[in-house]
């Protein structure tokens, strides 16, 4: 780890200076190779502290009162997956991470494509599969984090960084969930920079302004895809640098409608379904919380799908490939589509 960084760290928390704390770490996570995410065999090992469970939910949120802890979280993963992986080494990888979860949650791990019953905490049995397909997790990995009382808390879709899912973690134990959503909530701790000191990546796909998205009254010929970015964002310069440079992923957004918008900033905006607002009001609206957010609409405007976590090359082709080929009108969700296709998952 870069040594300058570390004393920066240091000093910023001596300081109590938590937005700029907040930038520091997502430098720090940046040193992290990327995540290769081509399909190919890989050995996940779950952490041994994962509980070992009869997959009753009620019985181990009963234990997890009992025991004095936060909450009960439901991990979906699959074998394979380079996004599961990176949460095993990267997150779990890291001793105050381990430490801070164990302390205030049980993990049960569930295979997304699994034959073992479940006893949900609303009462029903279905098996794994069948569980995952309800709860839409598109993506793996994904996390339900539910607190002593079996309210659903907070839901992950998909691989976040170490300072993010720490982010979430403490926004759980902590209780902020009770009384604001997690996008305030970070946005307490990191605010948008206030001075235009850089600009957002630019493609020559993105559409100009006005964004005139409109597609209630007169259905468009092709999807809308819309980037929502901010600026100094690291993920979004990987995303820019990497997948956006990708000769799949650049013929497949060819065959869209794409639209870039500073989820922070004031730029009016038609919606998709004819409302007008600003990019700032529409993600606040969307619940948006990560950045870069990728979300999809079909020709009539409706949201069919939306990528809010990190995202590399290979998922983001498939995804587009879903969405064009209209996947979702054909198979339960994201997943299921895609198992049909590929045996390695991703």
């Amino acid at each position: 780890m870069n040594k300058k960084l570390v004393l920066l760290l240091i000093l910023i928390g001596y300081l109590g200076v938590l937005p700029a704390a907040a930038s520091i770490v997502d430098q720090m996570d940046s040193l992290n190779p990327p995540i290769d995410d081509t399909p190919k065999p890989r050995d996940i090992v779950y952490p041994d502290w994962f509980k070992h469970s009869f997959l009753d939910l009620q019985e181990d949120l009963d234990e997890v009162a009992k025991n004095g802890k936060t909450g009960l979280v439901i991990y979906f993963g699959q074998k394979n997956c380079a996004y599961c992986e990176a949460l095993m080494e990267r997150n779990f990888g890291q001793r105050d991470i381990t430490e801070y979860t164990r302390k205030h949650f049980d993990i049960i791990p569930l295979d997304i494509w699994g034959s073992r019953e479940v006893t949900t905490l609303d009462g029903q049995s279905m098996s794994e599969r069948d569980f995952s397909i309800r709860e839409d997790t598109n993506f793996t990995p994904s996390l339900m984090f539910f607190d002593k009382d079996g309210q659903l808390a907070l839901r992950l879709r998909g691989y976040y960084p170490p300072y993010k899912f720490r982010a979430a973690l403490e926004y759980v134990v902590d209780g902020y969930y009770k009384n604001e959503r997690f996008r305030d909530y970070l946005l307490r701790a990191d605010p948008p920079p206030k001075f235009d000191v850089a600009d957002l990546n630019e493609h020559e796909l993105f559409q100009p302004p006005p964004f005139a998205l409109d597609r209630s009254r007169i259905p468009a010929s092709q999807p809308l895809i819309v980037f929502f970015e901010q600026k100094e964002c690291h993920a979004c310069d990987v995303l820019h640098s990497e997948p956006l440079h990708d000769l799949e992923v650049l013929d497949l957004l060819e065959k869209m409608d794409v639209v870039q918008l500073d989820m922070w900033s004031d730029a009016p905006v038609i919606t998709p379904d004819g409302r007008r607002t600003t990019a700032r009001d529409w993600a606040n609206e969307l619940g948006l919380f990560f950045a870069p957010t990728i979300v999809i609409f079909d020709e009539q405007g409706k949201e069919i799908f939306r990528v809010e976590s990190v995202v590399r090359m290979y998922r983001l082709a498939r995804v587009l490939d879903y969405v064009l080929s209209k996947g979702y009108l054909t198979a339960p969700n994201f997943q299921r589509w895609h198992g049909r296709r590929e045996p390695f998952g991703e």
